[in-house]
């Protein structure tokens, strides 16, 4: 083939991706349903009282869908011995004010280092750590499957893409898991979520009853060490949505929106002045007001433990109250 010619047919296959997922506008949806993300761990590192801090959401901003991340290290900190009490009342809560939740389950479940091994399995090699992270996953969805909150098991979080310290990725073992679910409890579906940015979401929709996916807007790149604004528009997400909901027939969410601040540090070493590089009230609004035009139906705020942190901490109130508003 000529040259050409394979230009010109680059050319078109470029220009028709550009003008498939980059122009025109998602219909908007008719409802939409806001819930968080709440993690225990993310809450203490930021020197809260997670128990008021969870209250708060449930109470104050009256959350009613919760993404509630475990952490392995917190529900099996020695071998064979489980400390449930937190995550009990935590549920127990939720079940009080009929709020919902999506239970995040496994070694990867999101909040840094992704991967939260406990200190006794971090030697093990690979196919032992996959045998305790099948007993702990059994473990949790038999104590927890009568819970008339829990609506939905996400199996790891983003288990396919490569963020966070985790010593790997094995999709067979993430397929091992899913079916572990499945027999345990067939009623609840399965969500598997993968990045917005990065991914067209294909495996994910291959394994998952539901996929879940990321939406962010401005993050921090180590490599080369600046800041990076995505520039997808509204409709970047929505011909995605389309394209897994005509292949694969399964639904998507989006349980992860960027609401608070991505830094080169830690959030919680962070300083407030870098924090407002990449989220403020202005652009806390501005995200919302994007994922309403990207035509998905329910999302699950990142940053319910900052927005507290500003009110408690720094005398700051005015997400906090912002949020209010969306539940």
């Amino acid at each position: 083939m000529k040259f050409k010619t394979v230009l010109f047919l680059l050319l078109a296959i470029f220009l028709i991706f550009v003008s498939y997922f980059f122009i025109g506008s998602a219909p908007k949806a008719e409802e939409i349903i806001f819930g968080v993300n709440f993690s225990q761990k993310h809450s203490q590192k930021l020197v809260l009282d997670w128990k008021e801090n969870y209250l708060a959401l449930l109470d104050d901003l009256k959350v009613k869908d919760i993404k509630l991340l475990t952490h392995w290290d917190l529900i099996e900190p020695e071998k064979d011995i489980f400390y449930f009490d937190d995550l009990d009342w935590q549920v127990e809560e939720a079940e009080k004010r009929k709020a919902k939740i999506l239970l995040v389950i496994g070694m990867k479940t999101g909040r840094w280092p992704e991967c939260h091994i406990p200190g006794w399995a971090t030697n093990l090699n690979r196919e032992q750590q996959q045998k305790r992270i099948l007993n702990l996953i059994e473990t949790i969805v038999l104590r927890y499957q009568d819970s008339s909150s829990i609506t939905t098991w996400d199996v790891e979080n983003e288990p396919l893409f490569p963020f966070g310290e985790c010593p790997w990725i094995d999709k067979d073992f993430l397929k091992e898991e899913i079916n572990l679910v499945k027999s345990l409890d067939p009623k609840r579906p399965i969500l598997i979520s993968d990045s917005g940015e990065g991914s067209f979401w294909i495996q994910a929709a291959k394994l998952g009853d539901i996929v879940g996916t990321t939406m962010y807007r401005k993050v921090w790149f180590p490599k080369p060490g600046i800041y990076i604004n995505y520039y997808f528009p509204p409709v970047f997400y929505w011909r995605k949505v389309q394209l897994i909901e005509k292949i694969f027939k399964k639904e998507v969410i989006n349980v992860e929106l960027q609401a608070e601040p991505w830094c080169p540090s830690l959030l919680y070493d962070c300083s407030l002045e870098e924090q407002q590089k990449t989220m403020d009230l202005g652009q806390f609004r501005d995200n919302i007001e994007f994922a309403k035009k990207t035509g998905l139906d329910e999302f699950y705020l990142w940053g319910s433990e900052w927005w507290y942190w500003l009110k408690e901490n720094q005398n700051q109130p005015d997400i906090w109250k912002e949020a209010k508003g969306l539940f």
